[in-house]
């Protein structure tokens, strides 16, 4: 049997830290032989945070920090080829995502911006580099996300039963896949980011684990359905958000300043579960998969579950797929169709003209 290595690397909305994972591949199956995790570095990561919003003398400090990604990048590949025990000269290629900086699918002039020079990237690891795989899905009209759904169509479901699969990221996206195998998502609004921030505010943690803090409060309805309002959770199908947009001074602008921070914590929660929930209530499915950091959510998963008695609420665990390298690994697969020639989005999903095969590639060097 002949196995080729493709290896996903990405840093999430949260932007905490570099996903990555080497796959092996091989007779039309793929395995995950290794992940690995690299937190970020505290400056970079303020930095990251500060494009969310116009700032001074962008375009020095987008070259820069496109360059120092790429370099946290490369450190965790090598990393992660190390702990696996596997050349760089066994590796087909690396899909890396990039870091999204802003994500602006409406208006006039709809644009994405991911970071991470994808040329230093190949000359520091020596490995063929496929990157840049949103723009192409928006030269043809769609949003250029979500992406994954195509992945979790390839990989992520059971042939027959319907299923939802919900990547809880900063934004929370679903991935409606029929039992005959059609497939529909858009990004249902905020995931973890507001509730990130919210906790990195008030108690100087990166995130709330298992949704501990959030327990301690209570839902504020009026908060609640003052958020709800907002234009996105009403506009049809398909659509794509980002952190740019659900900021914390998107909440404040909802807040008195009169509310205890847990009850704030514990609404944003409440948000998340009911903006997902909103998008799958009008749609029969058996199976609803989570991954992504949400998936770890253990208050964030019970309320899921409560709230859609009459579905299966699991986590990609239950089909051997830890739901923190869902992300990276499918990016390490539309490598892989890129390098086929081989479409990677989904145009019921993104609203593109059509199938179109995405990314550049940059070849590694000599």
């Amino acid at each position: 049997m002949s196995h080729t290595y493709f290896i996903g690397v990405m840093s999430g909305t949260s932007a905490d830290g570099i996903d990555a994972v080497l796959i092996s591949t091989g007779d039309g199956q793929s395995t995950l032989t290794r992940g690995y995790h690299r937190g970020m570095p505290h400056a970079l990561r303020d930095e990251i945070l500060s494009f969310r919003q116009p700032g001074d003398n962008e375009l020095d400090r987008l070259a820069v920090l496109d360059r120092q990604l790429a370099d946290e990048y490369a450190t965790a590949i090598k990393a992660l080829l190390n702990e696996a025990g596997v050349c760089a000269s066994d590796v087909t290629a690396i899909g890396s995502h990039g870091q999204t900086l802003r994500h602006q699918p409406g208006g006039e002039t709809p644009y994405t911006v991911q970071i991470g020079d994808p040329n230093r990237l190949a000359e520091l690891t020596g490995v063929t580099v496929v990157a840049d795989f949103r723009r192409r899905d928006m030269a043809a009209g769609g949003e250029g996300a979500p992406l994954v759904p195509a992945f979790h169509r390839a990989r992520l479901i059971e042939a027959g039963v319907p299923s939802a699969v919900v990547n809880i990221g900063g934004i929370a996206n679903v991935t409606l896949i029929s039992a005959e195998g059609t497939v529909r998502g858009w990004d249902t609004g905020p995931g973890n980011t507001l509730l990130d921030g919210w906790i990195s505010q008030h108690q100087g943690q990166l995130y709330d684990a298992e949704g501990s803090w959030a327990s301690t409060g209570q839902v504020l309805e009026p908060l609640l359905n003052a958020l709800l309002a907002d234009p996105y959770f009403s506009r049809p199908n398909p659509k794509s958000t980002g952190p740019e947009y659900f900021r914390l001074d998107w909440l404040e602008r909802s807040l008195t300043g009169e509310e205890a921070p847990e009850n704030v914590q514990r609404t944003l929660l409440e948000l998340t579960v009911m903006s997902i929930c909103d998008a799958l209530s009008k749609e029969s499915v058996e199976v609803v998969r989570l991954c992504g950091g949400g998936a770890y959510n253990t208050l964030l998963r019970h309320r899921l579950a409560e709230r859609m008695p009459s579905a299966q609420v699991t986590t990609t665990t239950e089909i051997g797929v830890d739901p923190q390298w869902v992300e990276a690994w499918a990016f390490a697969w539309l490598a892989e169709q890129t390098l086929a020639s081989l479409p990677g989005n989904v145009p019921a999903v993104t609203g593109a003209a059509g199938e179109r095969v995405l990314g550049g590639i940059y070849p590694a060097g000599g």
